[in-house]
């Protein structure tokens, strides 16, 4: 990747996170007290949800720059032809080297792909919003199928210290929440967390897709 391709994707990712993280942070707390075994109310409720706010935004700038410029990179230096059939695996490794979870593993090749599909039926390369929209979407779907990880993480945790969920184990913590709780235990907070990420993907990868084009056009201007 050449100089400007590097700062544009370290730039506009940084941009991107920070934005996201200022908009969304409440609703993640509300999530994760709606996942706590103690009960939404115990766990604090509405009090105190935007406690911590800007730290975690000043946070979010660097591990967002950095993911971001990773993601691009490994794009780029995989530079599989747009027509293959090879496009989404070379999007979730991209995803998975930037963020070894579960979910960029799914968020980022649907965003590719529905941003190509709109691309292609408009005969051009979708706008800034028009990406947001595509982000929207696959950050839903993302947070639907893999709100059991997430609540499976967040009982290990909150969970008793020498406890077996707080060993780690994330199968032994889904089994725990699926013995108390069934299905409904397991996708515990998933329309917070659903609404609360495809407002994110809105946000996050429509501010990505603008501040690099943006910075783009700077450089070329200044270039």
């Amino acid at each position: 990747m050449n100089q400007p391709g590097f700062m544009v994707s370290l730039v506009a990712g940084g941009v991107a996170g920070a934005s996201v993280d200022l908009i969304l942070f409440p609703l993640d707390t509300i999530k994760t007290r709606l996942q706590s075994p103690q009960g939404f109310k115990k766990a604090g409720g509405f009090r105190g949800i935007y406690a911590g706010v800007p730290s975690t935004a000043i946070g979010s700038f660097p591990n967002a720059a950095a993911f971001f410029l990773t993601y691009e990179y490994v794009k780029w230096f995989l530079h599989i032809d747009t027509s293959s059939y090879w496009m989404p695996m070379k999007h979730m490794l991209a995803a998975s080297a930037g963020e070894v979870i579960p979910f960029s593993l799914v968020q980022f090749p649907l965003w590719e792909y529905l941003k190509a599909l709109w691309s292609w039926r408009q005969d051009h390369v979708v706008d800034s919003w028009q990406s947001a929209v595509c982000g929207a979407f696959a950050g839903g779907f993302a947070a639907v199928i893999t709100t059991p990880l997430d609540v499976a993480k967040t009982r290990i945790m909150l969970a008793k210290a020498g406890s077996s969920t707080a060993g780690g184990n994330v199968i032994s913590a889904l089994q725990g929440v699926w013995r108390s709780q069934g299905l409904t235990g397991l996708f515990a907070g998933v329309i917070p967390r659903m609404a609360a990420i495809s407002l994110g993907g809105f946000i996050f990868l429509g501010a990505y897709d603008q501040a690099r084009s943006v910075l783009l056009r700077v450089g070329r201007r200044s270039g």
